[in-house]
């Protein structure tokens, strides 16, 4: 019944959520608004697409009304993959990106005569800093539990279909968007810089959601596991795991240990290892993200 409980509460929107997203939201307008969208610099996805079909229609579409009209629908139709929360999430976050794009390109009094009201006609700072804004309102929003891009819902929809992955998918959207764009404007040169702004934003999106310190997990099959493990818990103050291994081919039976560092800590794990079991085998991977009782499983002095 306790576990039941604690389920429960996994369940059902949270009101903290919808502030970050507001902010998400807003931030993500201001880079496309202010750098990408008057340097005619497209973004990836529904988005890029909606910037393309703002500058192919009549004045009263404008990008705001592409941003619900194409994105929303593909969330609705989703929705049995994406989950109630995640719906909820992603419409309102995208909401809030299509107000404030309509604020800041009809209502508040920038001047978009020069090219960005920023950087002016720099297509570099344009697509770099757009970039950099862009990937940061996305990755705070799935950081809150949505998305702003309907292409990832629409890639679930129809990856099995295509035979493709998601980010097959994902990345096939993007080169067609940004190769029409192209040929519509005779011009590979802004699709180039579209290109730089999407990579810019798609290591932003990695970097908020992953994190500056990434945890490093280290598995180590020894022969000396209690001495070792004694002396990794002393030096490093981590808590660390022992299991059973058998070796393969000569059947010898081991022990596994399993610990999660940080970066800074890994010199330090190997010269222990190698003065404690210069046999032993030590494999390091990284770590995105760490849930325990304590960060990076930190034991407590």
């Amino acid at each position: 019944m306790a576990t039941f409980d604690k389920l429960k509460k996994l369940k059902g929107l949270r009101p903290l959520n919808f502030l970050g997203l507001t902010i998400a939201g807003i931030i993500n307008a201001i880079g496309v608004c202010l750098f990408l969208y008057p340097l005619n610099i497209y973004d990836g996805g529904l988005s890029g697409t909606s910037i393309l079909l703002d500058k192919l229609t009549p004045a009263w579409l404008g990008m705001s009304i592409f941003l619900i009209v194409l994105n929303i629908p593909f969330f609705l139709i989703g929705h049995n993959k994406i989950g109630f929360e995640f719906l909820i999430y992603s419409v309102y976050a995208i909401a809030i990106y299509s107000l404030a794009s309509f604020m800041i390109n009809s209502v508040i009094p920038f001047d978009f005569s020069g090219g960005s009201p920023v950087v002016g006609d720099d297509m570099v700072l344009g697509a770099l800093f757009g970039g950099l804004l862009s990937g940061i309102g996305s990755g705070l929003v799935m950081k809150f539990g949505g998305a702003l891009d309907g292409v990832e819902v629409m890639s679930l929809i129809f990856h099995k279909k295509l035979g493709v992955s998601v980010g097959t998918f994902v990345m096939m959207y993007n080169a067609i968007l940004f190769i029409t764009a192209a040929v519509i404007f005779s011009s590979w040169v802004v699709p180039l810089y579209s290109l730089i702004a999407y990579f810019i934003g798609l290591k932003t999106i990695d970097f908020i959601i992953e994190g500056l310190e990434k945890g490093k997990a280290a598995l180590i099959i020894t022969e000396n596991a209690e001495e070792l493990a004694g002396a990794l818990s002393e030096e490093l103050k981590r808590g660390i795991t022992i299991m059973d291994a058998t070796g393969y081919y000569s059947g010898t039976s081991k022990k596994m240990l399993y610990v999660v560092v940080n970066r800074f800590e890994i010199a330090h794990l190997k010269d222990l290892v190698a003065v404690l079991d210069e046999n032993a085998f030590v494999s390091i991977i990284e770590v995105s993200e760490v849930m325990g009782a304590s960060k990076m499983y930190r034991r407590k002095k």
